[in-house]
């Protein structure tokens, strides 16, 4: 389940970077229409990606409960941490990214 964590935060992240206001306050400039695309496309992907830990791990009744309970405190998370330590916001996601084929090898 950290695996799934991991994805559904560097995710919310990245849909969080796509848009403007966020963009602005965690990295100082404003994002192009091509930038903010990518990070809408990546954020997606890696939502979807997320599901397949979730349900690898136990079956798809059990498994969908868990993943939308990891939406729900990756989210919340994010939400908590913005506001008060948005610099914390984006080293928690480069370090989800990197830890993620390090617990995907691991399971």
């Amino acid at each position: 389940m950290l695996l799934a964590l991991l994805l559904c935060y560097a995710g919310f992240t990245a849909l969080c970077l796509a848009m403007d206001r966020h963009h602005v306050e965690l990295l100082g400039r404003k994002a192009s229409p091509r930038r903010r695309q990518g990070l809408r496309l990546g954020g997606w992907l890696l939502l979807a990606l997320s599901l397949w830990p979730a349900v690898a791990v136990t079956e798809w009744g059990l498994g969908l409960v868990q993943w939308c309970a990891m939406l729900m405190l990756s989210a919340a998370l994010l939400v908590l941490l913005l506001p008060y330590r948005p610099r914390l916001v984006l080293s928690l996601a480069g370090l989800s990214l990197l830890a993620s084929p390090v617990v995907a090898l691991t399971q």
